[in-house]
């Protein structure tokens, strides 16, 4: 079954039960088991075989080198997110991702699953003790990591993180875990006086006590981090946006900047940002990342622009020269005479390299649009050809899969520098405020989620454009900066209308707890009256209203009603990212609850409808 072809009659019904939730995740998963979408990669110790886990098809299939073949597919209980092998080479960690996730023990010799262990929601980027004891994984829209005994089979305790916790590493010794927060959790308002940065979460795994290291402002998209062998730096990839700027331009990293974190372990601060883009070509959409053998040399994948950037470590750690439009962009300085060796960038086979591992001078890439992997030989460097390993039929996309591909290209953009999911990760939200070119000059909006953009007319907070059609068109044009090609446009729209929410997190069994269906009352009750701008399913009137919401200097001052569907995962609030919470939004926005009004909502009530849209 396609999602892209429900009709809207079914999705309305799906929506209007929030215990359906699960239902529509699920049958969401099951369009696009038709393709591979390979996304991550382990290799075994004696680098004689590569795990791959298949998202799409809900499987890990295991390959033969050097001949290249798949020898065996394992069919996992949900669409895989991560693959690791045990310290001690005998085992396999799948995180297969769900509201309730699913931890895979696999036998590395047998390539049978021999334990399943329970997680959180949507369980990503595990990191394993030198031990072997221990695993920790990223529970992503829990905002926590499980600490699992491995031994035991089970989870023992929860460690906080920040905001979508997406990948984890652990030191050699062991005795800390760094966690990769996929997005900046703060206001975004002209009057926030803070940092709208994201964290990384440091967790000593002794105590199980936390603390941060802030990134640069701008950070957004964490997707993965790696350590180097002798524990003393980290890296991490990720994207650096110039959102307090109007984008007029692309070039020279004026809007979004491809980057690595470089983390001083001991010290727990950002050592550096390393620029990965070159002056007019950007390397968009930056993934995987790992280490060679020796710790000396850097890997990373860039998902959008299809490139491999290969990149002196002990570099990275140096006072580096300042490039492109941001302050916070480093470029790695290529000076023969000091013996610095160049960053260099190849072209890869494929579309979209996500995972990634390193098996002595070769480096294996997932394609996740090609269903393939891309080999290279660090020893060729630049002059070498990358080679490619078919991992089933070359996919034919159907419309919806190529709007999803060229929704995640930057090559589709101007000089690469980014694609749409540069500030729309996983078709969602950056969670910045922008002052684009498309809707004037002089008035930043917060990002908004495409999903249910086409279902939810108009769009832009102030209603520049009448349909999601009109602004897929005006976003190629005014933040890829090319010309609109109509076909590639269209396959966009198909892809967008094919998304589907995901079960909020604050579901029990995919039900509303009993402090939501209290707020569901008052939701819909004339007393409260949340409905009338926000009736089900779809939770907008899809009109404009004033709320309160004008800047000091705006000029606008109705706005549109956003879905409340998915709610939970896109703070801040209103158009401007004035409120972190719903819960602030309420009471200090006063939106929809005047305190001095004789009907106000208690704050018990008050809770009680957070809950329940949260919930949605």
């Amino acid at each position: 079954m396609n999602p892209g072809r429900y009709t809207d009659e079914l999705f309305d019904k799906l929506l209007t039960c929030c215990a359906c939730a699960i239902v529509v995740a699920t049958c969401a998963a099951a369009g696009a088991s038709e393709y591979l979408g390979p996304c991550a990669i382990a290799a075994s110790k004696d680098g004689k075989t590569l795990y791959v886990a298949n998202h799409d098809a809900k499987q890990l299939a295991c390959v033969a080198l050097p001949e290249g073949k798949v020898t065996r597919r394992i069919e996992l209980p949900a669409e895989p997110t991560a693959v690791v092998l045990t310290p001690d080479g005998k085992s396999l960690i799948v995180t297969c991702a769900a509201p309730k996730s699913t931890i895979a023990v696999i036998d590395a010799a047998s390539c049978e699953i021999t334990k399943l262990i329970t997680a959180g929601h949507s369980s990503t980027g595990p990191a394993i003790s030198p031990d072997g004891k221990w695993l920790y994984v990223c529970n992503r829209f829990d905002n926590d990591v499980s600490v699992i005994d491995l031994d035991a089979g089970k989870e023992v305790a929860r460690v906080k993180a920040v905001r979508e916790p997406i990948a984890a590493a652990i030191t050699p010794d062991g005795k800390t875990v760094l966690v990769a927060n996929h997005l900046a959790n703060v206001r975004t308002d002209m009057f926030f006086p803070g940092r709208a940065a994201p964290v990384l979460t440091v967790i000593d795994t002794e105590t199980r006590e936390t603390s941060s290291i802030e990134l640069a402002i701008g950070a957004i998209a964490l997707r993965e981090i790696c350590i180097s062998p002798d524990g003393t730096h980290a890296y991490a990839t990720h994207i650096l946006c110039n959102f307090e700027l109007t984008p007029t331009q692309v070039e020279m990293g004026w809007m979004n900047s491809n980057v690595m974190s470089v983390i001083d372990i001991k010290e727990k601060k950002l050592l550096n940002t390393v620029g990965l883009d070159n002056l007019d070509r950007g390397a968009g959409n930056p993934w995987g990342i790992a280490l060679a053998d020796d710790g000396k040399t850097i890997c990373v994948g860039h998902a959008g622009s299809h490139e491999l950037s290969v990149i002196d470590a002990t570099v990275s750690w140096l006072d580096l020269y300042q490039m492109f439009t941001s302050p916070f962009i480093g470029a790695i300085p290529e000076d023969p005479k000091d013996g610095i060796k160049p960053t260099w960038r190849m072209k890869m086979p494929g579309k979209g390299p996500r995972g990634m591992a390193v098996v002595g001078s070769k480096v294996y890439l997932t394609q996740y649009f090609s269903d393939s992997l891309a080999v290279i030989d660090l020893e060729e460097e630049a002059e070498g050809e990358p080679k490619e390993i078919a991992l089933g039929p070359k996919p034919e996309l159907d419309k919806r899969r190529l709007g999803e591909l060229l929704f995640n290209d930057a090559t589709f953009g101007y000089q690469s520098w980014q694609s749409c999911a540069s500030c729309h990760p996983d078709a969602r939200t950056d969670a910045l405020n922008w002052d684009l070119m498309n809707d004037g000059v002089g008035n930043f909006k917060n990002t908004k989620s495409m999903l249910l953009a086409h279902r939810t007319p108009p769009m832009m907070a102030e209603a520049v454009r009448k349909t999601a059609e009109e602004a897929v068109r005006a976003g190629i044009e005014h933040a890829l900066f090319v010309n609109v090609v109509e076909e590639k446009a269209a396959a966009i729209d198909e892809y967008l209308k094919s998304l589907r929410p995901v079960p909020s997190p604050r579901l029990i069994d995919g039900k509303l707890s009993p402090a939501a269906q209290r707020g569901k009352e008052l939701f819909e009750s004339n007393r409260v009256g949340c409905h009338f701008c926000h009736p089900a399913p779809l939770y907008t009137d899809k009109r404009m209203h004033n709320v309160g919401s004008k800047e000091l200097y705006g000029t606008a001052d109705t706005f549109d009603t956003t879905t409340l569907v998915e709610v939970w995962r896109t703070a801040p609030y209103l158009h401007n990212g004035r409120y972190l919470t719903v819960k602030d939004l309420l009471v200090e926005g006063k939106h929809g609850n005047d305190p001095e009004d004789e009907d106000a909502m208690t704050e018990k009530e008050i809770d009680d409808l957070v809950e329940f849209v949260l919930s949605l």
